[in-house]
């Protein structure tokens, strides 16, 4: 919101400074984004006449000009304006001067004569001809010729002023206005608040009622509605003063009338309309619009409107967008005679749907969309009568329509000081409680202990007493609030819980193992779920009732396809190597809230990686936190995994995930022409499964036994079987087994391979002796044999 010191003026007595007063607003919860000083820049730019003016002998297109400067005396300065003549009041800047936008300006020769300043336009003062007349013209500025010679045009011409730049927050919509932050200022300055004229002188001989009939079909959308007629009026330009407070609003002019809607509107925060009557005859309707109905608005834009809009229409066809825009059809003319005035109060969930749906958002509907009071309807409609009878514009009608079907009546919060307080967490005194109250326009009424607040009309974000209690404490200050505890909180070092410690420490592994991580959006596409053939119970996701798109309609129940889709991206930008990881939530869904569940995947891609490289990870992961339980890997079914290169991960007997070659086939639908290998755990069980402490066991002194072994199986016996058989079969003294070859081919025969192991045994007792190994591998090769049919190689 923006709020020029000088307007804001007119209603608080400031005697601070415009620092003092940025702090002072932040202090009371209004934070000043920017302070702009305007002017400030100019200086030493006085009011000269020109007594005479020649022809430069040097160049045809300049002129030497003699003018009068006052208390400066006689200067020279040399022009190439056109627009000058003798006897011209005109603003000149001497040396050593200063323009709006920061130039200096100093004396110069110009074709071989001096020339001691320069004439300035309006746009180096930075002003136009709402300013002053004749600020707009490609040429010099013309003064009046009454101004005294030789004194400052900046302060002549009142440009200096400052120019706050206030957030106001989403539940104050009552600031949205000069006069709503002037109310603000007055109570933190302490100070009384000026209000706005609203009186004005009515004529017997012109009725609302009996010229326009006025009704409203959708009490809901349109809860006040309030139209009053003008008769006889004159179109002219507005006066300087209402002028200028546009132009420093950044409001242009058009009309006396249409820049007392808009002066409303800034002044009031009440959006505002008129109508020329001998357009929209004798009828005005607020109804929602006829599908397909269409109009033309001010800008000369055409929009064809649903029954979802509200629209102002007179018997046959829409003449408004309530809320947002007038039509063309209706607008104020120079032939103008007759105005009816709109002040409204629309649902402003309507307004913000309507602008959004149409693209068409103005100062009107911003002003709707965050909240305008049944209270300010009414003010807004006198203001601007007021300025119509002050300013002698019209006959204004004696009577109105004022559609209401909301009730009138004050808010009332009866509480306690000792709940208000509570609230705060300090003592404010009784005292200042009732001062600050009454400071911001509360009615109070003080009984012992209790307190009676008449909310203000204008404040609708007023619910109960700890709304009261934040009155309070933005005027008493925050700087006052003494830092407590809650009753059931205790002070600790802070510092990470166990799950994040857990967590980093995950984290910092996959950093070892070369992986970075990656952050991907939890909406994703439906299409994904078809991409990578997800299962059935994955397809149960959450739409989004309102996406951003249709690539992020619904909150994903898996990880997968966005590590996967990363990694295409990044190979189809010729980044053909790397290893990716998320640690992030999917959710499920639920009958109220969605179960969220924390997901690892990873991904690997490039010219070293393959299967092993990614089982690699994956048994370095559960050796870290996962050691000492049983680890087992079988065959992986998904579709979107490959057939033969991927594998399921059970952690005693828990399903905790998989991992493996992506599908070649999805990889080519990614236009991706060399494998992808991925892999998602639960991490949530996986935690479950973290080792807490770590028990230590001594290294035995006594030797190991290594033992190869090459035996010969069946071509779909799994690898894991033949480790199972032999862990079983050799005991406790098997340190461990390890695969170390794979043959394929005649020497073995048809459908069948040979799997080489390296079989260390390790005794914490004594000395293995040969006879000792031999006997277990022979028992070691009557299991193999027995369970699975393998023979010796």
């Amino acid at each position: 919101m923006k709020a020029p010191l000088s307007w804001l003026k007119e209603y608080v007595d400031i005697d601070v400074s415009p620092e003092e007063l940025v702090n002072k607003l932040f202090s009371c919860g209004f934070e000043v984004e920017g302070v702009e000083y305007i002017g400030k820049n100019i200086d030493k730019i006085v009011v000269c006449k020109i007594v005479e003016i020649e022809k430069h002998p040097n160049a045809d297109k300049l002129s030497v000009c003699q003018v009068d400067a006052g208390k400066f005396g006689k200067l020279q300065i040399i022009t190439a304006a056109t627009n000058i003549f003798v006897g011209a009041t005109v603003p000149v800047a001497l040396d050593g001067s200063t323009l709006n936008n920061g130039t200096k300006i100093n004396t110069g020769n110009l074709r071989g004569l001096p020339s001691f300043g320069m004439f300035c336009s309006g746009e180096e003062l930075g002003i136009t001809d709402d300013w002053i007349k004749g600020a707009s013209v490609n040429g010099i500025l013309i003064l009046p010729s009454d101004m005294p010679l030789g004194e400052s045009v900046k302060e002549l011409l009142e440009i200096e002023d400052v120019m706050f730049d206030i957030n106001v927050t989403a539940n104050r919509p009552d600031c949205q206005s000069i006069f709503g932050i002037a109310r603000e200022v007055a109570a933190v300055l302490d100070k009384p608040v000026k209000e706005p004229d609203f009186t004005y002188i009515t004529s017997k001989n012109v009725s609302t009622k009996e010229t326009v009939k006025v009704s409203v079909k959708d009490g809901e959308l349109c809860p006040r509605y309030i139209s009053h007629l003008v008769k006889n009026v004159k179109i002219c330009e507005s006066p300087l003063w209402l002028k200028r407070k546009l132009f420093r609003m950044g409001v242009r002019s058009i009309n006396n009338i249409v820049d007392i809607t808009n002066y409303v509107l800034l002044e009031l925060g009440q959006p505002m309309h008129a109508f020329d009557l001998s357009d929209i005859g004798e009828k005005l309707i607020i109804r929602r619009a006829n599908n397909g109905e269409k109009i033309i608005t001010l800008d000369e834009k055409e929009f064809t409107l649903s029954e979802s809009n509200l629209v102002i229409c007179d018997a046959e066809k829409p003449v408004c967008i309530a809320g947002v825009m007038g039509g063309l059809n209706s607008e104020i003319k120079s032939t103008t005679a007759n105005v009816l005035f709109e002040s409204a109060f629309f649902a402003r969930d309507n307004i913000r749907k309507t602008a959004r749906s149409l693209g068409q958002r103005t100062d009107a509907s911003s002003r709707y969309e965050k909240g305008v009071d049944s209270y300010t309807v009414c003010l807004g409609m006198k203001r601007a009568l007021n300025l119509i009878s002050t300013l002698k514009y019209g006959e204004i009608a004696a009577d109105e329509y004022d559609i209401s079907s909301i009730s009138d009546s004050e808010k009332v919060i009866n509480t306690t000081f000792d709940k208000i307080n509570g609230v705060l967490g300090i003592i404010v005194p009784k005292d200042e409680i009732t001062d600050i109250l009454n400071r911001l326009n509360f009615k109070v009424q003080v009984s012992g202990n209790d307190i009676s607040v008449t909310v203000p009309p204008y404040r609708t974000d007023m619910e109960d007493y700890p709304d009261i209690a934040e009155e309070i404490i933005r005027e008493y200050g925050y700087d006052k609030i003494t830092p407590t505890l809650l009753k059931t909180s205790a002070i600790t070092n802070g510092g990470r819980n166990y799950e994040q410690e857990k967590a980093e420490e995950f984290k910092s592994l996959l950093s070892g193992f070369g992986f970075n991580e990656i952050i991907t959006y939890s909406f994703v596409s439906e299409k994904d779920y078809d991409l990578f053939e997800i299962d059935e119970e994955k397809r149960e996701f959450l739409k989004i009732i309102n996406p951003i798109g249709e690539d992020m309609s619904v909150m994903r129940t898996t990880l997968f396809p966005s590590v996967v889709k990363t990694a295409a991206y990044n190979m189809n930008r010729k980044n053909f190597e790397g290893r990716l990881y998320e640690l992030a939530k999917i959710y499920l869904p639920n009958d109220n809230l969605p179960n969220e569940i924390t997901n690892f995947a990873f991904t690997l891609f490039g010219e070293e990686e393959n299967f092993f490289t990614a089982k690699g990870v994956v048994e370095g992961i559960l050796d870290s936190f996962i050691f000492g339980k049983t680890v087992k890997y079988t065959p992986c079914a998904l579709k979107r995994m490959h057939p033969t290169r991927s594998a399921n991960v059970y952690v005693d007997g828990v399903l905790v995930g998989y991992f493996g070659q992506v599908n070649p086939v999805i990889c080519e639908k990614l236009d991706v022409d060399k494998p992808i290998y991925a892999g998602e755990f639960d991490y949530d069980k996986l935690k479950s499964l973290f080792v807490e402490k770590i028990a230590y066991v001594s290294v035995s002194k006594f030797p190991q036994v290594e033992r190869d072994l090459a035996i010969i199986v069946e071509e779909n016996v799994a690898c894991d079987k033949i480790v199972d058989c032999i862990k079983r079969a050799a005991g406790d003294i098997l340190e461990s087994v390890a695969l170390f070859d794979v043959y394929r081919g005649e020497q073995v025969g048809e459908s069948k391979k040979s799997m080489a192991f390296r079989l260390i045994f390790q005794s914490y007792e004594k000395t293995l002796n040969v006879e000792e190994v031999d006997a277990i591998i022979s028992v070691v090769l009557g299991k193999l044999k027995e369970e699975l049919n393998a023979e010796l190689r």
